[in-house]
């Protein structure tokens, strides 16, 4: 099996410990290298400039071939989210309760996420979030949002 094809193996140390690493690919190796630099990248179309997230290696609205990665703003809002309260595994167990969010990027494109920096019940839909980074290892960092700052 080809390293980018294998499941992240745990962590043993660090924010992130125990926890799954991404393992990035052809495909998000650009937008991993932007998280470790503490910056939101996603893609935005050249020929109909449209921004998309998840990466994909062509554009899901005109199925256009070039591609290019851009610095996100970094702002979003929250469009969805659940409290969980129960670890889905021990790896979890020490964040519980915690946020997940689809949150809608000031560009367009709609990612999952965590939301911290507030108390769970705190979380509206709706609510203005900002990007920040939890590094779990050297190379691999964890893009989250907080409320957003006046």
């Amino acid at each position: 099996m080809a390293a980018k094809d294998q499941h992240p193996l745990p962590r043993k140390s660090g924010r992130g410990a125990d926890k799954p690493i991404p393992a990035p690919s052809r495909e998000t190796a650009p937008y991993w290298e932007g998280c470790r630099l503490h910056q939101l990248r996603i893609q935005r179309c050249s020929e109909c400039r449209q921004y998309q997230f998840f990466p994909r290696i062509y554009c899901s609205k005109c199925f256009g071939e070039r591609i290019e990665w851009v610095n996100a703003s970094g702002r979003a809002t929250v469009l969805s989210f659940t409290i969980v309260r129960r670890a889905v595994s021990p790896a979890f167990a020490k964040d519980v309760p915690y946020v997940i969010a689809l949150v809608t990027l000031e560009e367009g494109p709609q990612m999952m996420t965590n939301i911290v920096g507030c108390e769970p019940e705190d979380v509206t839909i709706g609510m203005p979030v900002e990007v920040i980074f939890e590094d779990w290892s050297d190379t691999i960092s964890i893009p989250k949002f907080r409320p957003a700052r006046s």
